[in-house]
């Protein structure tokens, strides 16, 4: 696939890098440039895209432009000891329609995610995420979607796609390639009742901003059974995160969303990042663009210590705890690597595989022995089943 159509990081940012020390982030990436042209994909791991089409974000005009004091404040970062080539692709103009756009954002994340190439995308709207979604058509696998957000932003099938209505879109048409989804950081009162008790029906997972807050480490589960991440920059509060028209008082902390990208850089399934609804018009002494560099700086990082153990490649390298539970078994498996844990969810009307390995805490291996089957496990058979 040709990326001629990109557009190359503006000068002034290149003009920039001579000012960085040798030693920093901005000299060891590849970048699209007006004078070098298109980086080599040959060898690369990340690839940085923006995507400059706000259009169907909602009360958030001014998104979607202009990324360069993002990349001004990542390039003057310290990478730590990485392995990574990265790779800045430049920019998605914005077509003449959103559907023009959303096509070839898609084809652009399917090529890089065949070439074992994760895409971060610097966006734009949140409804950008459906077309990410879309990107895996093309892939022929189900898909894990989990979202950073206040809001679902499920809407209705009769309504155009948007930034608040994309969620229905991706549950309902065809293909269905979504197997599940999982909403960290949703406030209550941003979302009916009726929208709470539909995703709970389908055996989604979904998190309040309180469960998260009191421990983050809630999201490395989430995060190690997920493919594609988004994260809408309105979920951090408006005292850290200014530069969004739809921000509000509560949210995470600047430290805890870097704790959840960190996360999704270190799940080895994990193939597509995007961070969305950033707004320059609204950022007040750049300090959005600076919090949107040192996510994306903690999801390579993340990713520069994954350790490959999804999925399993042999089962010997895991310690196997068989707990009896009511007329079940759950057999849960502790990696002898990394300490992490999964638990195996049966499934016998399925012909040719009888179980399924699902991430899970050692709190979760606790409250199984104490007879307590845990609720990541129910909705995975339910599901299944």
């Amino acid at each position: 696939m040709s990326f001629e159509f990109l557009n190359p990081v503006e000068e002034a940012v290149i003009a920039h890098l001579a000012l960085l020390p040798n030693l920093s982030l901005g000299k060891s990436i590849q970048i699209h440039s007006k004078q070098n042209g298109l980086p080599d994909l040959e060898g690369a791991h990340v690839a940085i895209i923006g995507v400059l089409d706000g259009r169907r974000s909602e009360d958030n005009f001014g998104t979607g432009t202009n990324y360069s004091v993002i990349r001004k404040y990542l390039y003057q970062l310290f990478p730590g000891n990485w392995f990574s080539k990265i790779i800045d692709l430049g920019d998605i103009p914005q077509g003449e329609d959103e559907e023009d756009t959303y096509f070839v954002l898609q084809e652009i994340i399917s090529h890089l995610v065949k070439e074992n190439i994760i895409p971060i995308i610097i966006g734009g709207g949140q409804d950008l995420t459906y077309a990410n979604y879309r990107a895996y058509d093309q892939l022929e696998q189900s898909v894990n979607l989990t979202v950073v957000d206040t809001k679902f932003d499920l809407g209705t099938i009769e309504d155009e796609i948007s930034s608040v209505s994309y969620l229905s879109k991706i549950v309902m048409e065809k293909p269905s390639n979504l197997f599940n989804y999982s909403n960290i950081g949703y406030q209550t009162y941003f979302n009916s009742q009726e929208e709470i008790d539909l995703l709970e029906k389908l055996y989604f997972d979904i998190y309040r901003l309180g469960e998260i807050t009191n421990d983050v480490k809630l999201v490395e589960p989430i995060l190690r059974d997920t493919d594609v991440v988004s994260i809408d920059i309105g979920a951090v509060r408006r005292a850290e995160a200014p530069a969004n028209n739809n921000a509000v008082p509560n949210g995470f902390y600047g430290e805890a969303i870097c704790a959840i990208s960190r996360y999704a850089g270190i799940s080895d399934k994990v193939s597509s990042f995007g961070i969305y609804e950033y707004n320059p018009k609204l950022d007040e002494k750049d300090q959005t663009a600076h919090l949107i560099a040192q996510m994306i700086w903690y999801f390579i990082e993340g990713y520069n210590f994954r350790i490959n153990e999804y999925p399993f490649a042999s089962k010997t390298a895991y310690k196997k705890y068989i707990v009896p539970i009511d007329d079940t078994v759950i057999n849960f498996f502790k990696s002898n690597k990394s300490d992490r844990w999964w638990m195996e969810v049966e499934h016998p009307n399925n012909k040719t595989t009888k179980h399924t390995l699902i991430p899970c805490t050692y709190q979760d291996y606790l409250r199984t022995g104490n007879q307590v089957i845990p609720e990541r496990w129910w909705k995975t058979f339910r599901k299944l089943n």
